[in-house]
C-alpha cells in the first residue's frame, strides 16, 4: 500500500499511538490503513458416499483438485459465501450447512472455513473456475493431487468422523509449506 484512500497522500509504516505493531498512516489526514486477514468460505458436499471435489482451472494451483471455496465477499455471511462458491465452481446446489474445519494460515494473512452440506441432488459441472467436477469414494480422492493442505486437511478429518459418525468443528493453525510463496494460498 503506497497512497491513502482517503486524501492520496503517501503512506508512511509507523507504529499509531495505542497500537502494538506496524501499520500504513497517511500523515497529511491521519488515517490508519488496516490490513486484515482474507476469509475464504467453502463447503464439502456430500452425496451419499461421496464427495464433490473440483479441478481448478486457475492459478494458484491450477489443474489440482480441491473443494468448492473462495474469497468471502462484503456483505456476505459465511454462509451465503461458502453456498455461493459452491454454485459458481460446481454448478452444485447445497443445504443443511454444518461448520466443519476453521483454519488460521497467518503465513498468508487467511482464514480458511469449510461447511459440511448435503447436495440436494447428484447433478453438479464445472463453472468458469472449474476444469471438471466429480462425485469420488473415499478409495478414489486423489490425495497426491490436492491444491490446498486446508483441503487435504479437511477432507482427512471427514474420513475420520464419518466411522464415528461424529463430527466436532476443528479449528487449526497451519504452518507454511517448505517452500512457502506469501502470495500464494496454502
Amino acid at each position: 500500500m503506497k497512497f491513502c484512500s482517503e486524501c492520496g497522500a503517501h503512506l508512511n509504516l509507523k507504529i499509531p499511538p495505542g497500537e502494538d505493531r506496524l501499520r500504513h498512516v497517511c500523515e497529511r489526514c491521519g488515517t490508519i490503513h488496516y490490513q486484515n486477514p482474507k476469509i475464504i468460505a467453502g463447503c464439502l458436499p456430500e452425496w451419499e458416499d461421496r464427495i464433490l471435489l473440483c479441478r481448478r482451472a486457475i492459478e494458484p494451483r491450477r489443474g489440482l483438485w480441491t473443494l468448492p471455496a473462495g474469497f468471502m465477499e462484503l456483505g456476505e455471511t459465511l454462509e451465503q459465501a461458502a453456498l455461493r462458491e459452491t454454485l459458481e465452481e460446481a454448478r452444485a446446489r447445497v443445504k443443511s450447512l454444518e461448520l466443519y474445519t476453521v483454519f488460521s494460515l497467518p503465513h498468508v494473512d487467511q482464514v480458511h472455513v469449510f461447511f459440511r452440506a448435503r447436495m440436494t441432488e447428484p447433478r453438479h459441472a464445472p463453472g468458469e473456475e472449474s476444469l471438471e467436477t466429480t462425485l469420488l469414494p473415499e478409495k478414489e480422492i486423489p490425495w497426491r493431487e490436492l491444491a490446498f493442505s486446508t483441503v487435504k486437511r479437511t477432507l482427512e478429518a471427514y474420513l475420520a468422523d464419518r466411522k464415528s459418525g461424529n463430527f466436532p468443528v476443528r479449528v487449526e493453525t497451519l504452518k507454511p509449506p517448505a517452500k512457502h510463496k506469501k502470495s500464494a494460498v496454502s
